[in-house]
């Protein structure tokens, strides 16, 4: 009986889905197997062997070359009229349809189903039971089958397409694998609050009912339908028949997100290592793409863990070629739009697309993907191990061509209004900018962080890491303190490098954007040039004199550095948990150093009063050196002026010639100088 939707077919006397034949040549109860053949139940003896496989059907040639155009023209055509044998080991279906032709041939009741009409359309154009043969022949039978009965019904759509895997190429000639997908797209694009037909739903273990069944009880009457109800079940179909179906489901219209949530649910479930947890994940991203309608989705954790799938020379496997055909095949039907999939979800593709070799040209269209929303990726996404016969350890030149995809994506958003108005336009653009700004900021960080991982790997040039490094604008690090870990863990790792390499590596950071912290870890590591822990010393310094210089600023000082604080300790957390410890133990040394710091300022003022002071007795000495005893001797003379004048006025009251006094004196003093 039929598991489907009892309909009207126009008349048609389908016996309630068990076919039968009007017409009755050989009179028998039904076909008996004996071990691997299969015998008529009759008392005429059977002329005609027909093998296919290991099966061997002993019939009668009547009943066939009534209804079977091949059997005519293979018996006819040899001239033998003693013929008894033929081999059919190319028709589609195998056994199991062809039994259920040479029972139809024989008039014996056929019972169709989702699970053989398929097999049993392509048998019988494969035999030619054609009406020219016979009215109601084979052919026209399960064409009206599948066009009234299936074709009507979700869950017998999908079990036919998932039928037609074994029947290529006959099922795509006969577009069954067509008229199957555009019926799925067509109910899987309709309105979830109108849906009434079984579906699997979230629950893979769970069958769905039955058609009559859902009479009396659909899911829209007990409870609501959620978007991604068609997800499960178009997730069993083969990869090219689930390529036609989501072609179909665009060309309905259908919301890219739902698009691109159905193809990651597909990839969790048939991308063996895709995802570090199978269980529970594909139920993740179907609630994620559901309740979320930008598309990206938070909750795909876990990351890729390795697959061993042979040696780098060895030839692939089985499953190596079917996965390395699913991610081609996924990559080709993506959405375009941005937030269609995670970015996360196209890293973990990447990653296994340069494992398994996939085509250069989809590897590219793919890392361009990546480069659109390169913002949202996080640094184990990142950590690509290079499968490619390279030095290092993770693919530093794939990330190097994702930063490149990223910026010229930028690059292009920010260039491309050009219709609007002038008010529209300035008001786009400074959000444009506002937003590419934000985005720089948080793919640099992002870049920090994967240098200080990286840094690590003895093998990675100092060409690539300063590449890498200095790929950015400037205006992306508002700090540098992530960079100047990074430097740090790469001189930790390479300690056999040259001044002249030191330096140059060091030139990708700018000192003067290093936090407190930063630059007091900096002027006590004995890692760096003596020339960068001068001028991280002397930005310091500048800082505190001009925090000194400008104390009326303070609270506008303070309001900008709270967000520095905030930024470092993002910063902070961004990085690993190992570096993070070995950043503590140098903030504990970055304290000491502080007190030392103060003590050395304190020693530095007294100092320089000190030497202020010599400075004077200094001149001092100099200017008396410099006088001679002409100069001495007339400064003598003006001090001895100002003393008589003094005494004169003094002894005025009591000397009564105070005339002639005066005029002696000058005498004196001329006989005295001469």
């Amino acid at each position: 009986m039929w598991e489907s939707e009892s309909e009207s077919l126009g008349g048609r006397d389908y016996g309630n889905g068990v076919l039968s034949s009007t017409k009755l040549s050989v009179k028998t109860d039904g076909f008996e197997l004996r071990g691997q053949s299969w015998y008529v139940a009759t008392d005429i003896p059977s002329d005609f062997l027909v093998q296919i496989g290991d099966v061997n059907f002993h019939l009668h040639k009547y009943p066939l070359l009534s209804r079977s155009g091949k059997m005519n023209r293979l018996i006819y055509e040899s001239r033998d009229s003693e013929l008894n044998k033929i081999v059919l080991d190319d028709l589609p279906g195998g056994p199991e349809a062809f039994e259920l032709a040479a029972k139809f041939c024989y008039g014996i009741a056929v019972d169709l189903t989702a699970s053989n009409i398929s097999g049993l359309r392509c048998a019988a154009e494969y035999l030619e039971m054609t009406e020219d043969l016979e009215e109601g022949n084979l052919i026209f039978k399960t064409e009206a089958f599948l066009s009234y009965v299936v074709l009507s019904s979700w869950r017998d759509s999908i079990i036919v397409l998932k039928s037609c895997e074994k029947l290529s190429p006959w099922a795509e000639n006969l577009q069954i694998v067509r008229r199957c997908s555009e019926s799925i797209a067509w109910k899987a694009c309709a309105n979830p609050k109108g849906i009434r037909w079984a579906y699997t739903g979230r629950p893979p273990k769970i069958s769905s009912p039955k058609w009559n069944d859902m009479k009396d009880s659909s899911p829209s009457r007990s409870q609501p339908v959620p978007p991604d109800w068609w997800f499960e079940d178009v997730s069993i179909l083969r990869i090219d028949h689930f390529v036609r179906v989501i072609t179909a489901i665009k060309v309905k219209g259908m919301r890219f997100e739902l698009i691109g949530a159905a193809i990651m649910h597909y990839a969790a479930k048939w991308l063996t290592g895709l995802i570090r947890e199978s269980s529970g994940s594909a139920d993740e991203i179907s609630s994620c793409s559901a309740s979320n309608s930008n598309g990206s989705c938070s909750s795909w954790k876990g990351g890729l863990h390795m697959i061993v799938a042979g040696m780098k020379d060895d030839p692939p496997t089985v499953q190596a070629k079917d996965q390395r055909m699913i991610i081609e095949s996924l990559i080709s039907i993506i959405p375009p739009q941005k937030d269609s999939v995670s970015c996360s979800f196209l890293l973990r593709l990447l990653r296994m697309a340069n494992m398994l070799k996939v085509a250069p040209a989809l590897v590219t269209e793919l890392e361009k993907r990546v480069g659109m929303q390169f913002e949202q990726a996080t640094l184990a996404d990142l950590l690509i191990p290079a499968y490619s016969k390279g030095e290092t350890l993770y693919d530093v030149d794939l990330v190097q061509r994702l930063l490149e995809h990223f910026l010229v994506q930028e690059q292009t958003e920010s260039s491309s209004p050009s219709r609007q108005s002038f008010s529209d336009k300035h008001m786009y653009d400074a959000s444009q900018r506002g937003n590419g700004t934000s985005a720089k900021m948080r793919v640099a960080r992002l870049v920090d962080g994967y240098l200080t991982e990286v840094a690590r790997d003895r093998n990675l040039s100092l060409t690539k890491f300063q590449v890498l490094a200095e790929a950015l604008p400037e205006s992306a690090r508002t700090c540098d303190d992530g960079l100047y870990r990074a430097i740090d863990s790469y001189l930790k790792a390479h300690p056999t490098l040259s001044e002249h390499e030191r330096k140059r590596l060091c030139r990708v950071m700018d000192c003067q954007k290093l936090s407190i912290d930063a630059c007091m870890h900096a002027a006590q590591n004995e890692r760096l040039p003596l020339r960068i822990v001068v001028q991280v010393l002397f930005s310091e310094q500048i800082k505190i004199s001009n925090a000194m210089a400008n104390s009326t600023l303070k609270e506008a000082g303070e309001s900008q550095y709270q967000p520095m604080i905030s930024n470092r300790k993002s910063l902070l957390e961004a990085t690993p948990q190992s570096f993070q410890e070995g950043w503590a133990t140098a903030k504990k040394d970055i304290n000491t150093l502080k007190f030392e710091l103060e003590s050395v300022k304190a020693k530095y003022l007294e100092l320089q009063n000190d030497m202020e002071t010599l400075q004077r007795q200094f001149d001092k000495l100099t200017k008396q050196k410099q006088t001679s005893a002409w100069t001495s001797g007339w400064k003598k003379l003006g001090k001895l002026t100002k003393m008589t004048a003094t005494d004169h006025q003094d002894i005025r009251p009591q000397v009564p010639n105070a005339a002639e006094q005066t005029r002696k004196t000058p005498r004196r003093w001329r006989n005295s100088i001469s």
